[in-house]
């Protein structure tokens, strides 16, 4: 069971995806995102490789819908798998396999998307969207996403026990890494995305000084134990 939303910020052209599971360590195969270009993720009897294949699609010049229905048509088993994308220009798109589990499917927004199977209600897939939709602009896309999975949760959430979660995203410029990717691998606890929530206070208040290490190392700020200049 996995439940994911993807989204754009339309004031930084910032991409990124917001992701909990019950298997483990599920951002390192269902997550991909690219500066410039867009952000894709692959679910539901997962292949890693649909990812890669969506981000290709839309460098190619592809918008959304068509790298989902080109990745989609294209692979094997797509029945069994679930897509989704949003593209440079903030558009959106998503595929849902009629093997797709329990409760399922896909919920396409304005700079947004949501997918989500074995879910208690697809209500949690609408209250995602609706939170990211209404988010304040002024805030981080990290936040924004975030708050959205948490709004999926409160609105019922997937129909079992989470234990994994991710946050990854996008820089912009010349920062053409993924500035924030954020992991909780596994959560014997059921509560990846509270754990998920206090990584990102801890991480959200030093990234930008991290983007500044890579490109101005002179003007850059130490962070960790005292004496430590860190990574």
């Amino acid at each position: 069971m996995t439940f994911s939303l993807l989204g754009r910020c339309e004031r930084t052209g910032r991409f990124g995806i917001a992701i909990t599971s019950s298997s483990p360590a599920v951002p390192s195969r269902c997550a991909y995102v690219a500066a410039g270009v867009g952000v894709a993720n692959t679910q539901n009897v997962t292949d890693p490789r649909l990812g890669p294949a969506l981000l290709d699609a839309l460098r190619e010049g592809k918008d959304a819908a068509a790298a989902v229905a080109a990745v989609a048509g294209a692979a094997a088993d797509a029945e069994y798998r679930q897509l989704a994308a949003v593209d440079a220009a903030g558009d959106s798109a998503a595929f849902s396999g009629s093997e797709s589990l329990g409760i399922n499917g896909d919920r396409p927004g304005a700079g947004c998307v949501a997918a989500g199977n074995l879910l208690a209600t697809e209500a949690v897939l609408e209250a995602a969207v609706a939170s990211f939709e209404a988010g304040d602009p002024a805030l981080e896309l990290e936040e924004r996403l975030l708050r959205g999975l948490e709004a999926g949760i409160d609105a019922g959430g997937e129909a079992g026990p989470v234990h994994s979660a991710g946050l990854l995203a996008s820089g912009v410029g010349e920062a053409t890494w993924p500035i924030t990717d954020l992991r909780v691998d596994f959560d014997p606890d059921g509560a990846p995305v509270v754990e998920l929530r206090r990584l990102w206070s801890i991480w959200e208040p030093q990234r930008d000084d991290y983007v500044t290490r890579a490109l101005d190392p002179s003007g850059a700020p130490a962070y960790g134990v005292p004496g430590d200049p860190g990574d």
